[in-house]
């Protein structure tokens, strides 16, 4: 015990001298770049619980359809997230945490990386992986939207869990586009919207398979403030896809993307209303991360939805109401229908849960109807 005071006090004599001699020296200070001052670092998590009482299409042996209920836990999304500027360009890398290999096996995957030379309200433009420029929901961010995903049509025509085949992109893809704001009113604020993009057309982390880009436009007018009017067009195509045709051969090549949305949408003091349709033509894959083409979903697709959410008390609860219909064969027996309700409650500013009901009927089922429900945890920071 004696020895270790003396070296206690040894220690500390040691460190007392060494700051009294550093105390008549001039203090170093290192002066960090502006750009490097400029970055933020932010990200977000959603967890999910979701059950439902579905029957499969398939039929038992007495005849009767095979139940498929199920009930889990799930992480939604997890996302870290960095943003700066280095004089008139703004830029940003977004990475996610997933587990598509399988259970046990996450992956990291890279989201978005874009920089974006802002110089110019009416004349913007980003290069590099980042959201198409259709529709007003996609570049939505996913609690912000507030259900528990987005609507069917933007998961299947915009990018997602694409009806082409695309891997899952969260509506992304890599490219170029301009965009900005214009023609001011005597408030000072832009009337006008636009913004026009050139990709690769393959989702996000894909070389072109064709050499044929995706161009996407869309325009929109916003006459009162917090409300938006809009139309979106998108031509192009996904290579390197095969199909039999009807001679019993099979063929590779592109399958052609040729889509236009209608969109409107007041968002103002706490309440939202937003209402989107889409119309895809062209043949869809037999599934999401597939390039096989299913031709009996025929080559065109639609569907719509709407939604409200309103304060109940205001930054404290909302409670809202959706109505979410997707066809991909253009025909009511094949449509999927979602009459959602719920509430969203926050916590705090950045922390919040959200919950909903849904009944469903979908007629591709041996039992169109059943009920869904989803409780989610989403917390920013």
């Amino acid at each position: 015990m004696k020895k270790l005071m003396i070296l206690a006090l040894f220690v500390t004599g040691f460190a007392l001298a060494s700051n009294a001699q550093e105390s008549g020296k001039k203090k170093t200070v290192i002066e960090l770049p502006q750009w490097v001052k400029n970055i933020k670092i932010s990200g977000y998590g959603m967890l999910q619980y979701q059950a439902d009482d579905k029957y499969s299409s398939l039929y038992d042996e007495h005849g009767d359809p095979i139940k498929n209920h199920e009930n889990s836990f799930n992480i939604r999304l997890m996302r870290l997230i960095m943003d700066g500027k280095i004089s008139d360009f703004a830029w940003r890398v977004q990475l996610q945490g997933s587990s598509n290999a399988g259970p046990g096996n996450p992956t990291v995957m890279l989201v978005d990386l874009y920089a974006e030379w802002q110089k110019y309200d009416f004349f913007r433009v980003k290069v590099g992986q980042f959201k198409r420029a259709f529709t007003f929901e996609n570049p939505t961010h996913p609690i912000t939207q507030g259900w528990y995903s987005y609507a069917t049509i933007i998961n299947t025509l915009s990018g997602f869990g694409d009806r082409s085949g695309e891997k899952p992109s969260g509506g992304r893809d890599i490219g170029i586009q301009v965009q900005g704001d214009f023609l001011k009113n005597a408030a000072g604020r832009n009337l006008i919207h636009y913004q026009v993009g050139v990709y690769n057309g393959e989702g996000i982390n894909q070389k072109d398979k064709d050499s044929r880009k995706d161009i996407i436009g869309g325009i929109w007018v916003m006459p009162v403030k917090g409300v938006r009017i809009g139309a979106f067009g998108w031509t192009g195509s996904r290579g390197d896809m095969t199909w039999i045709d009807e001679n019993g051969k099979e063929c590779k090549g592109s399958v052609s993307k040729n889509r236009y949305c209608l969109s409107a949408e007041y968002d103002k003091d706490e309440y939202t209303f937003r209402a989107e349709y889409i119309h895809s033509q062209g043949w869809g894959a037999a599934k999401p991360d597939s390039r096989t083409v299913d031709v009996s979903l025929g080559d065109k697709a639609d569907g719509f939805y709407v939604f409200g959410i309103v304060p109940v008390i205001k930054s404290k609860l909302h409670a809202k109401a959706r109505y979410n219909m997707y066809r991909p064969t253009k025909e009511w027996s094949s449509s999927k229908t979602m009459y959602e309700v719920g509430l969203n409650y926050f916590i705090t500013k950045n922390i919040q849960i959200n919950a909903e009901y849904a009944r469903v009927n979908d007629r591709t089922l041996s039992k169109h109807n059943y009920n869904f429900v989803d409780v989610q945890f989403d917390f920013r920071f």
